[in-house]
């Protein structure tokens, strides 16, 4: 029996991706950091709730504690995340962006993950198979951002694609200094959800197919990779 726990899972491709992993097996924590939210999603899947605040170091330590004392951790997914949006929806470019909006949203998707991640780290090194998934973007991409005539390199924003930048190199670090770990970064690809404003192409159920794949690779499968449904991605 394999448990895993998701942050961000009371909705969107983390609540899919619970559901998913359910229904492959798997004992999953719903991580949420609105309690009613929470406890309405895990009741729908059939799931464990966690209190889980990405950006708060008490809150997240105790979670380490509550899946501890459960019985621990095989497979961890760096889900939560959020992007930079004007009131009007607009995505926030170069002329608007200011240090304070960048560190928002680097507080939840990237410190976010390396806080979640060191947490758990001592129980994943217990598992007989340790697997770290972190959520990041085709936006992460510096060769498809450069594209020119893409959709890709039309985008607009600043802190959101710096983050998954980021991930991706905090994937390529911690997979390198925990060899026994799988640990890769995957791109769900333009998913309509809370995050965009439902104006992603895909559905929910699209978009989680890579991260069920990842989250269940054997101790052969690849480490410190960037992925997406249809494969490798260039960095």
């Amino acid at each position: 029996m394999t448990t895993t726990l998701i942050t961000g899972a009371n909705k969107g491709l983390g609540f899919e991706t619970a559901r998913r992993l359910i229904a492959a097996g798997h004992t999953v924590y719903v991580g949420s950091r609105d309690a009613e939210r929470g406890r309405r999603a895990a009741e729908q899947l059939g799931a464990r709730l966690v209190l889980l605040d990405v950006t708060d170091d008490a809150s997240v330590a105790a979670a380490a504690k509550t899946v501890e004392a459960e019985g621990g951790l095989d497979v961890l997914i760096n889900n939560a995340g959020i992007e930079e949006r004007a009131p009007d929806g607009a995505v926030i470019g170069p002329a608007g962006v200011t240090a304070d909006l960048m560190r928002q949203v680097f507080e939840t998707n990237v410190f976010g993950v390396v806080r979640v991640t060191n947490a758990f780290l001592p129980l994943l090194q217990r598992s007989a198979a340790p697997v770290v998934v972190n959520l990041s973007s085709g936006l992460a991409s510096l060769a498809r951002v450069t594209a020119a005539g893409t959709p890709t390199y039309a985008y607009p924003g600043v802190a959101y694609p710096a983050s998954k930048t980021a991930v991706n190199m905090i994937t390529v670090q911690y997979a390198k200094a925990f060899p026994n770990m799988r640990i890769n970064a995957v791109e769900p690809g333009f998913t309509a959800t809370d995050l965009n404003r439902r104006t992603g192409t895909q559905t929910v159920e699209e978009g989680a197919e890579i991260i069920v794949r990842m989250a269940q690779v054997g101790p052969d499968g690849p480490t410190g990779g960037y992925f997406d449904a249809e494969g490798t991605l260039p960095w």
